[in-house]
């Protein structure tokens, strides 16, 4: 299976230290760095996704 990887649009150039992608695979979606893209990814599920995106843009739930 080829994995499509889209490049988050938060991401900046060259000299951006945190460049993000994102491709669906068939377990769940993949997370890996940009400027890496041989060294591997992290695998979730869309629900531990779509918690991953409300924590970067709500912040961290209280406690």
């Amino acid at each position: 299976m080829t994995v499509q990887w889209r490049k988050s649009s938060h991401s900046g150039g060259a000299d951006d230290e945190h460049c993000v992608e994102a491709g669906r695979l068939a377990p769940g979606i993949g997370v890996r760095d940009s400027k890496n893209p041989s060294g591997g990814h992290l695998t979730l599920t869309a629900a531990q996704f779509t918690a991953l995106l409300d924590r970067i843009r709500y912040g961290s739930p209280p406690s």
